[in-house]
């Protein structure tokens, strides 16, 4: 019989550092990822400067900065009369004043690395787990299925679900949860980049188009909002409509109206948003999505998830070598994170009723307008306020940092 002290299922940002800090503490620890490797295009691939803080606590940093990153520092609102900042991370505390773009693939890969160095930490890639073993009324592990066909099971003293918002195992254990309707989903897709484009996050705002375009270099990591349940739809007209939609208001993409060929290169992102009012149950804890769907405004959804694994190896790696982990040791973990889970979804919805439905309704229009929207402007000049958006943004509520048994020097 296959056995584990921690079970981790999803080889995610949370699921990752869950698994690397735990080994960190001595603790015998298995990964379960269901792919053969990390790579998945349009995955969230912001890096905030917690993470950062993080990374270099676990002596990372200096491999992490050898990565290809984009350090996205401002987000300027396009208008007719120019760019219009909007805001500027450079007044945040800490060494990290940025976002950092990289691929989540090169970080993941990065956090394997990191771990195959303790004795204790084991990857299973190729490996799904199905559905969770359940003994005496409690989670005793999972079954699991491998690329090959092949099917098992694993034995935990605790299983951690970090397969994000569709997760299999926070379904069979049937969590009461709580969720709110979305005026969007997103359409996900690359656009070239050139070297005169201005660099940062830029926000485009029509009558007839909201989109995003991250700066990843030699490109735009482009989303594109629609209405919620309007793809199937919106994909019997000419793909590029979108590209030419957005060129009428930005006058510098205009030469790149061809950039879409094919519906192909438009990847939907179904946008949810919710979270578990219990995340665990006896021999079972749920973070990062599998614990609270996370719109993509703002893209936080990767902080929230790794400071939910930081919280959670914190305070469970003792109990979890003592063998004495409890339902209580669970519950403390969702005490500490659910201030930050819901001041985050707070601000989304806020966002989404006074920013993205009327976008979608064409009621505003920032790109043809001469001047930011009046709430921006106001917010601008008054310097203590205009941080306020940029630090929830960037470093969020209860920061975590890396437990002292996890801390390396820097190599």
């Amino acid at each position: 019989m296959e056995r584990t002290t921690c079970l981790v299922v999803g080889g995610g940002p949370a699921g990752m550092i869950l698994g690397l800090l735990l080994a960190r503490a001595g603790v015998d620890v298995t990964v379960l990822e269901k792919h053969n490797d990390f790579l998945r295009d349009f995955r969230g691939d912001t890096v905030h400067p917690t993470t950062l803080d993080l990374l270099d606590e676990l002596g990372l940093g200096a491999e992490f900065a050898k990565l290809s990153a984009r350090k996205v520092d401002q987000i300027a609102l396009p208008t007719t009369s120019g760019l219009q900042t909007l805001a500027l991370l450079k007044d945040l505390p800490g060494k990290h004043k940025y976002i950092a773009m990289v691929p989540q693939w090169d970080l993941l890969d990065l956090l394997a690395r990191a771990a195959d160095k303790e004795p204790s930490f084991h990857l299973r890639m190729n490996t799904e787990a199905t559905e969770p073993l359940w003994s005496a009324g409690k989670v005793a592990g999972v079954a699991y299925r491998t690329a090959d066909g092949a099917t098992g099971e694993i034995h935990a003293d605790l299983t951690v679900a970090c397969d994000g918002r569709s997760s299999v195992l926070r379904a069979a254990a049937g969590l009461p949860s709580r969720s709110w309707p979305t005026p969007m989903d997103v359409w996900w897709f690359r656009m070239p980049r050139n070297d005169t484009d201005p660099a940062g996050v830029i926000p485009i705002v029509t009558a007839h188009r909201a989109a995003a375009l991250l700066d990843r270099g030699d490109y735009w990591q482009c989303a594109t909002l629609i209405a919620k349940g309007t793809d199937e739809a919106a994909r019997r007209g000419p793909v590029d409509e979108i590209m030419r939609s957005m060129a009428d208001a930005v006058p510098w993409l205009r030469d790149r109206v061809d950039a879409l060929t094919s519906w192909d290169e438009v990847k939907l992102l179904d946008v949810k948003l919710d979270r578990l009012t219990t995340w665990y149950t006896v021999g079972m804890l749920c973070i990062g999505d599998a614990a609270h769907a996370m719109s993509p405004v703002a893209g936080v959804g990767i902080n929230l998830a790794v400071q939910d694994a930081v919280a959670a190896a914190r305070i469970l790696a003792a109990p979890l070598l003592s063998g004495t982990v409890s339902t209580r040791d669970l519950a403390r973990v969702q005490r500490r994170r659910a201030l930050p889970t819901a001041v985050t979804q707070g601000m989304q919805r806020f966002l989404h009723a006074r920013a993205i439905r009327p976008a979608l309704e064409g009621t505003i229009d920032i790109a043809n307008s001469p001047q930011a929207p009046l709430p921006v402007r106001i917010l601008r000049r008054i310097p203590v306020v205009r941080t306020i958006p940029p630090f929830l943004v960037a470093r969020g509520i209860l920061p975590e940092h890396a437990p002292d048994f996890a801390r390396r020097s820097m190599y």
